[in-house]
């Protein structure tokens, strides 16, 4: 049997991993500026995060949510405090598309309709109705099309504002920022204007925060740069650190009954046991200070370098390099000849910067002493 072909594949294996690097079965080491697509927040292989992992395995790996699972209060605690959400419930899943797939559902369990406001150059996921308010028709099959979904361009207040004539909106969703887009960042009054008018009609607001959240912006969570508190927040990637868990927090106002929702795997014994080792590491290593400061300094830097690049975008680590050309041959060069992995994404002239939170000074001279390398040789 032959794996099913779903991505383009460099030609390189990483066998072992350490904090901000990666090596390949043949030793070379490389600089992680990408995470593995955000998921990498505390670093590879933390030794609090393995022993965490390690001992939860010696005790139980995994039981079904029909038994009382303490890792899961414990982690619903943790994460409430270290956000900001104290009072809101936590849903426990595997995936970020399973977080914002529930999200949905929930939202029109809630209200009783069905239409969703999403926006332009947004990814939400591959299910059923995530690939729907996902703006790339290439991957929506022709079962997804039954959904109903009005497409807005993001940032636009006259757009959302028409839309929003209509009283049958079932909820909005939205990145805190949009990774596969480029990193577009939807503007504090944009998602201040965005909740007021789902207030004012009874829709609901779901914030996408898979890949902007668990610090990745210099906040907690992205939209906390705005000030605004939606009604759902869907998690996943960085809460795990690469073990496989998800969630959604869940405002107090909605009603829980037993078969709502439910999950075989969700909150098993060892995704809980990952999600807390993560949440203790950024709280005792202060990663989302060191993600705002570390941030800003790239962001800074990169902004002097005028030539080839059209605009830096982003909040913390997590920073988008629009170039004037097709991006491919400098991302290329920085991870054959400078070993440094980046990201791609759906603008094909616009490089994603997503490096673990653990990110220090030095790592990020060294991005940019070779970023700015490998521009320079691109216009000798």
């Amino acid at each position: 049997m032959q794996l099913f072909d779903v991505y383009p594949l460099y030609d390189i294996e990483p066998v072992r991993a350490q904090d901000i690097y990666l090596w390949d079965k043949a030793g070379t080491k490389y600089l992680d500026f990408y995470g593995g697509h955000a998921v990498i927040s505390i670093g590879h292989g933390h030794p609090h995060y393995v022993r965490a992992l390690t001992e939860q395995l010696h005790r139980i790996g995994f039981y079904s949510n029909s038994v009382q699972i303490p890792l899961q209060k414990d982690l619903a605690n943790k994460l409430g405090t270290l956000a900001g959400y104290d009072d809101y419930h936590l849903f426990l899943c595997n995936s970020g598309a399973e977080a914002n797939e529930n999200a949905l559902k929930l939202a029109s369990f809630h209200n009783g309709r069905k239409l969703i406001v999403a926006f332009q150059g947004s990814f939400h996921g591959r299910t059923s109705a995530t690939v729907a308010v996902t703006d790339n028709p290439k991957i929506r099959a022709p079962l997804n099309e039954n959904h109903e979904v009005i497409l807005l361009p993001l940032n636009d207040e006259a757009a959302l504002q028409q839309a929003f004539q209509r009283d049958d909106i079932c909820a909005a969703i939205i990145e805190g920022i949009q990774g596969v887009a480029g990193i577009r960042v939807p503007e504090p009054k944009f998602l201040q204007k965005l909740q007021a008018l789902c207030q004012q009609t009874g829709a609901l607001l779901i914030l996408d925060e898979v890949q902007s959240g668990y610090g990745r912006s210099g906040k907690f969570f992205a939209h906390q740069l705005a000030g605004i508190q939606p009604d759902l927040i869907t998690i996943a990637k960085g809460m795990g650190n690469g073990f496989p868990v998800a969630g959604v927090l869940i405002h107090p106002k909605f009603k829980a009954s037993h078969g709502l929702l439910g999950t075989t795997f969700g909150g098993n014994h060892l995704a809980c046991a990952a999600a807390v080792a993560v949440l203790e590491i950024i709280e005792r290593e202060k990663l989302i200070n060191n993600s705002e400061k570390l941030g800003n300094h790239l962001l800074d830097e990169l902004r002097k370098l005028t030539k080839g690049v059209k605009e830096v975008r982003g909040r913390g680590l997590m920073i988008g390099i629009e170039l004037e050309f097709n991006s491919e041959a400098v991302r290329k060069k920085l991870l054959y000849e400078h070993k440094i992995f980046t990201g791609s994404s759906h603008d094909p002239n616009t490089i994603r910067l997503l490096p673990p939170l653990t990110l220090a000074q030095e790592h990020a001279d060294k991005f940019l002493e070779s970023f700015a390398a490998t521009m320079s040789n691109v216009f000798s």
